[in-house]
């Protein structure tokens, strides 16, 4: 190995201020700023004296890609460096198929934070939700772990199990969960009618074919029943993915106009996205579900469709991750993921650290119905005259499938209902004018 020298530091300087020149080019005396000397000076002295004296033996080459990661970790949650490994990583979320336990992880206070569990996957099914923080990972301690370090740690053979040692707000002790491993293939977009009436989207993460996947859904819930009166957009847990992704979706829906800008220091940072007319839903009333475990593009689409009324925001605050990563390639292997800019919506609203509150705000919680202590109903008199047209058995039917509902989903439960509420006020409203119209001709 060669030895750490002074001539060595010269060069180094040297270098970085011809490399700093020559990105400045062009550029004025006031914007050009002076590398710090005496900066340089003390990095490479912390340099020489951790490539001497640390226990182990360190290359040079290692020592530098420690110090541009460290860099970059310093700077926020989101920025990175990336090695080949890590390039795989990514081409892999944007095309749905990876291998490991089914959770969109990132940083907080040296702990794996679980920004979301994807939908049908090991973690989800376990019971990993939003907001854990993973301390352990089979009796090793997180603290101290890069996060891929840890993300390659949750990563292994289908059928293998790893125990995640989990901090969750509300409970008073760090517990365990059991996971096994499984290949995990994500689908982007499902979707279901219900009530008859209404449909239900649900996008889990946005992906390269996602506004194409959904434009097929909504197809086949048109097909399904012509006579739609709403429509759900479940955005819960998503914690994001490609942006040109989340730009389409909202296109769908916007009948033209903003969908969401970004503005930051590099040239070229600051563009707008715009939707091309025409809305595939024409206007159907149309409600947007969020919680703290929706991020980046899922915050993307509720704060364009809120911004232009096109839709009612139901659930909780989003995560609030509103900030833009550029890769740029400094090696035909190596890469930095860098955040160069941040997204605002079409009214001008930051996304970051703040997120996007919802209209109606709505925890997700158990609802146990208040029953009175007599329940006698005319169905329960003795000798009672029975419904001609069957409505006690439907009553009794619909009853038990909205408390159903409401236990399982209290946020989709009442989205439901504020469906169920436009619709009746529109056809009242309709029910109206169609009046005064007769009255007014008679």
């Amino acid at each position: 190995m060669p030895k750490f020298s002074p001539m060595w530091l010269a060069a180094l300087v040297c270098i970085s201020v011809f490399t700093h020149a020559e990105e400045n080019a062009g550029a004025t005396p006031e914007t050009v700023s002076v590398l710090p000397l005496e900066d340089l000076r003390i990095f490479t002295k912390a340099y020489d004296h951790i490539r001497n004296a640390y226990i182990d033996e360190i290359d040079d080459r290692t020592l530098l890609e420690y110090a541009i990661r460290g860099m970059l970790e310093q700077l926020d949650p989101h920025s990175a460096f990336l090695d080949a490994s890590s390039f795989d990583d990514l081409q892999v979320h944007t095309t749905g198929q990876f291998g490991g336990l089914g959770i969109e992880v990132g940083m907080e206070n040296g702990f794996v934070k679980v920004i979301s569990p994807i939908d049908d996957t090991p973690a989800a099914r376990a019971g990993v939700e939003a907001g854990d923080l993973i301390i352990k990972l089979d009796e090793v301690n997180v603290k101290g772990l890069t996060l891929d370090e840890a993300v390659d740690k949750m990563r292994g053979e289908r059928g293998s199990e790893i125990v995640l040692t989990v901090v969750r707000e509300g409970v008073d002790q760090p517990f365990d969960i059991t996971i096994e491993r499984d290949i995990i293939k994500v689908r982007s977009v499902r979707s279901e009618v219900m009530a008859e009436h209404y449909g239900y989207l649900r996008i889990a993460q946005f992906q390269v074919n996602t506004a194409v996947d959904l434009k097929k859904a909504y197809d086949k819930l048109i097909e399904k029943n012509k006579d739609m009166r709403g429509l759900i957009l479940d955005l819960r847990n998503n914690p994001g993915g490609v942006l040109q992704a989340s730009v389409a979706v909202a296109d769908l829906f916007l009948d033209g106009g903003m969908v969401v800008y970004t503005e930051g220091r590099l040239k070229g940072a600051d563009t707008e996205y715009k939707a091309e007319g025409g809305d595939i839903a024409r206007d159907l009333p149309m409600v947007v579900l969020i919680n703290d475990g929706s991020a980046s593009a899922s915050e993307i689409v509720a704060g364009a469709l809120q911004d232009h009324r096109r839709a009612i925001l139901v659930g909780t605050r989003s995560f609030g991750k509103g900030s833009v990563q550029t890769v740029i390639p400094i090696t035909d292997d190596r890469a930095v993921k860098l955040t160069t800019a941040l997204y605002y919506t079409p009214n001008g609203r930051s996304i970051q650290a703040q997120g996007i509150e919802p209209d109606i705000n709505v925890e997700r919680v158990r609802v146990t119905a208040v029953k009175p202590r007599i329940a006698v109903k005319e169905a329960d008199l003795s000798g009672h005259l029975k419904n001609a047209k069957g409505g006690e058995d439907i009553k009794a039917k619909e009853d038990k499938t909205k408390t159903e509902l409401l236990n399982k989903d209290s946020q989709l439960f009442e989205a439901l209902n504020i469906l169920k509420s436009l619709h009746l006020f529109q056809q009242q409203k309709n029910d109206d004018t169609a009046s005064v119209e007769v009255s007014e001709a008679g």
